[in-house]
Formats: structure tokens, C-alpha cells, sequence
């Protein structure tokens, strides 16, 4: 049998020095020691023999135990303390770690004092298309004689009119079509055969005209045949003997009887070419009352403008107009109607009246003189910038540069050769597309302001 001493020695031999053994509980001494067995779960290091005879050697042994104690248990606090250190600063990334304070910096971005030129708007609904619509009324002839000066019932102007044909009417048996072009000279539509063209002018022709005639009409009448082509007279307000053949040359290129004489109703007059809008008789039926309806030939822009915006506008304001594709053509405001009047708000009484005169609108008509940039739209929604102000050669910086300053007024951080900002008082100017007008000693061109990114 191998003796527990030499069981030891042989587990002493069998390690390498300085190796770390557990040693199994044994009884402890007076002193607190164990005895040969070692102490309950303590670490020792087991060192070689003394001598080289293997033995435990007394309270050797023990001493370096008690030693070995201490070193392990200094390693352990120093390690507490330096993670305790590591947590507090924040090294280990803990969630309550807070990031360093950072020195001071320049603006997030800059931007520099430039020299341009500003325009104000206003963003307002418009719509394209043929402008106003009129209405063309059949006319009977006039009563009462060559000079007898009766109007005849009914319009045939472009303008509408609510007078009815005379007795008698005949059959319309022509008509154009929707949507096609009238011209000096073109029919307007026929009445039993008879075709009824179209005159320039603002008279009417709203009554009989023979030879001795004077005014205004015939004037009109006579320069229509004129740039028709037809000779032989002079173009002034008497009509002659000379007019009188000219007329009948015209009757029977129309297919008219050839009478020299000129009814109301023989021709609808127009300031300028027309476009059908649309038919309001057809062929068939007699002709009276409304005939067709429509406008100019050219597209133009007509808008409501909100009464507030009023002093943006005048007769030869400019305006950009967008398509419902995003092309943008120009646009030149050509006439400003009349606001609704005051009585006819009021119309609706007391309450009402207030209501429409908050919505009172102001409707304008602008032209847009490159028609081929509308493309083939004929009716679309479309948005008009009006261009009501424009400041030429001034200094600007973007809106959103301006600093508010205490007690008022606004700022710029101007910023300095070494990336910091000094606050420059500005007055401020005219607001134009995302950037605006300063002045204040100390702006200068090209100076470097802070905006945010």
C-alpha cells in the first residue's frame, strides 16, 4: 500500500512548478490552519521539494499559501477598480454613457451674398381655351324704310342678343362645322340658299342701306368689300351709286338677288376671325333665335383673380403660364373685366351681400403670343405665375439665412475667415423665389453666410 505521503509527493512530482492544486477539506488547526490535507478550497502552488526528496516541508508550505492569498486578492481588486473606472467614463458603451462634449464649430453650410435680380408673384388657377363665348342671333330685316333707322330684332354681332326673327323666317339649310374657322368674307351660315358671310367691324348691320345712306355702317360695309376684293368706290360713310354696284357684284357671288341694297341681317360682323364653338340649330330648322355660339380663334388664358391680388395686375402685366405637362410659355395679360358690383352682392340681402363680396373676383384675359408652345391642348387647367414687381441689381441671400434678433429685426451669420460666425444686422428687401433682398453696412457681395444644411 502507498502511504498518503507519498501519494503527495508522487502528485507534487507529477506538476510542473508554480501549477495551481485544490486541495480536499480537511480538519483545521487551533491557528486556523488546515493541517497536510490543506484548507477548504483553497488555491496553493504547489512547489518542488526541498532538497529533492519530495517532502511537504512543514510550515513552508503554508507561508506561500498565505501569500499566494494576498497576490491573487490584490489582481482582483485592482481589476475591479479599473472596470469600475472603464464603466464610469463610458469606455464599455453602457446605454447611460454620454458622449464628450464637442468644441465649437462653423455653420452647417454656407452660402454667399450674391448680386441678382428679383421678381415677385403670385401663383393663381387659370384655364386654356378660345376666351369668351357669344352667341349668334338670326335677324330679321329692319322696318320702316331704307333710313328709317330701326335696329333689327336680335344681334349679329358676336355679342348675344335676345331678340327673336321676323315673321316669315326661312330654313337654314347650312351650317358649318364645330370647332372650324370663320374669316372675312366666309359663311356664317345660309337661309334658303342665301348665304349670310361674315364682316369685320364693331357696327352692326341693323338696317337697310341704299344709295344716299351715311354713317358708320357704311363704312364698315364698304371696307369689308374692299378687302374683299370688290372695286369701284371709295371707302367713307356715304354710300353711292358706285357702292350700289359693288353690293349688287357682291349678291351674286352670295346668291342673292341682285338688288343694290343691303338688308339688316344680309351679313354677321365680328371684330376679327371666329371659331364655332358650338351649333345651336341645324340645317332644317328655322332660322330664328340662337344660330351657333363662338369665339376668338386664338387660345388664351382667362383667370378669377381673388380681389386681394388686384394690384398685382394691369393691362400688360407678364405672366408665365404652366401646362398640365410642365412646359412653361409666356403670357401678357391683354384685358381686366369689372368685379362684381356692390348692389349685386347686396342682391341677396344683408347676409348674403358680405358673402359675395368675400368672394368677389376680378376676371382677367391673357394672351399668349406662341401659339405652337400650347401644344395640342384646346381646354386644360393651368397654373399663371404674375409677375407684379421686379428689383433689379441687388444683394440677396437665401430666406432661410436670416437670423431673428432679439427685440426684433433680423441677421446674418457672416462668417469669419477661421470658420466662426458674426451676426451682421440686415433690413430686409422684396421676397422672390426662396430668396430675398438684404441691406446693412458690413453686406458686401460675395460674403459668406451660414444657412442650415
Amino acid at each position: 500500500m502507498t502511504s498518503r505521503e507519498e501519494t503527495e509527493e508522487l502528485n507534487l512530482r507529477e506538476r510542473p512548478p508554480g501549477a495551481l492544486e485544490v486541495r480536499s477539506p480537511g480538519p483545521l488547526t487551533a491557528g486556523g490552519e488546515s493541517e497536510a490535507g490543506g484548507s477548504g478550497g483553497e488555491l496553493a502552488t504547489a512547489a518542488p521539494p526541498p532538497g529533492g526528496d519530495g517532502a511537504p516541508g512543514g510550515t513552508e508550505p503554508a507561508r506561500k499559501s498565505r501569500k499566494l492569498r494576498m497576490a491573487l486578492i490584490v489582481v482582483i481588486a485592482i481589476g475591479v477598480a479599473a472596470a469600475a473606472g472603464l464603466a464610469a467614463t463610458g469606455a464599455l458603451g453602457g446605454e447611460d454613457s454620454e458622449e464628450p462634449a464637442a468644441g465649437p464649430s462653423g455653420p452647417a453650410a454656407t452660402a454667399q451674398v450674391k448680386r441678382s435680380t428679383l421678381t415677385s408673384s403670385e401663383t393663381v388657377d387659370g384655364t386654356l381655351g378660345y376666351g369668351d363665348v357669344s352667341t349668334v342671333q338670326a335677324i330679321g330685316a329692319a322696318g320702316g324704310g331704307a333710313d328709317a333707322g330701326q335696329p333689327a330684332q336680335g344681334g349679329g354681332t358676336a355679342q348675344d342678343s335676345g331678340g327673336t326673327a321676323a315673321e316669315g323666317a326661312g330654313i337654314v339649310t347650312w351650317m358649318p362645322n364645330e370647332g372650324s374657322t370663320i374669316k372675312r368674307g366666309d359663311t356664317v351660315y345660309s337661309v334658303d340658299g342665301e348665304k349670310v358671310p361674315l364682316f369685320y367691324g364693331d357696327t352692326p348691320l341693323y338696317r337697310t342701306l341704299s344709295d344716299g345712306s351715311e354713317g358708320g355702317d357704311v363704312e364698315m360695309l364698304e371696307r369689308n368689300l374692299d378687302k374683299l376684293g370688290y372695286t369701284g368706290f371709295t371707302v367713307d360713310e356715304t354710300y353711292s351709286s358706285d357702292t350700289a354696284d359693288a353690293v349688287s357684284d357682291w349678291q351674286e357671288d352670295t346668291g342673292r338677288e341682285e338688288t343694290g341694297v343691303v338688308e339688316a341681317g344680309d351679313a354677321v360682323t365680328a371684330e376679327s376671325a371666329r371659331r364655332v364653338a358650338a351649333l345651336q340649330i341645324w340645317p332644317g330648322a328655322k332660322a330664328e333665335g340662337a344660330i351657333l355660339d363662338w369665339t376668338g380663334t386664338e387660345r388664351v388664358v382667362s383667370v378669377e383673380l381673388d380681389a386681394q391680388f388686384e394690384d398685382l395686375v394691369r393691362v400688360g402685366t407678364k405672366a408665365d403660364v404652366e401646362l398640365p405637362n410642365g412646359t412653361t410659355v409666356a403670357g401678357r395679360v391683354t384685358d381686366i373685366g369689372t368685379p362684381p358690383t356692390a348692389e349685386g352682392s347686396a342682391s341677396g340681402g344683408a347676409g348674403a351681400g358680405g358673402e359675395e363680396e368675400q368672394e368677389s373676383t376680378l376676371p382677367l384675359q391673357l394672351e399668349v403670343g406662341e401659339q405652337d408652345k400650347l401644344g395640342r391642348y384646346q381646354a386644360a387647367p393651368v397654373d399663371v405665375v404674375l409677375k407684379a414687381d421686379t428689383r433689379e441689381n441687388v444683394l440677396a441671400v437665401p430666406v432661410n439665412a436670416l437670423v431673428a434678433r432679439q427685440g426684433g429685426g433680423y441677421a446674418v451669420q457672416k462668417v469669419t475667415a477661421g470658420g466662426s460666425t458674426e451676426s451682421v444686422p440686415v433690413e430686409l428687401g422684396m421676397f422672390a423665389n426662396g430668396l430675398v433682398e438684404v441691406t446693412g453696412d458690413g453686406i458686401e457681395e460675395g460674403m459668406s453666410v451660414g444657412v442650415p444644411r
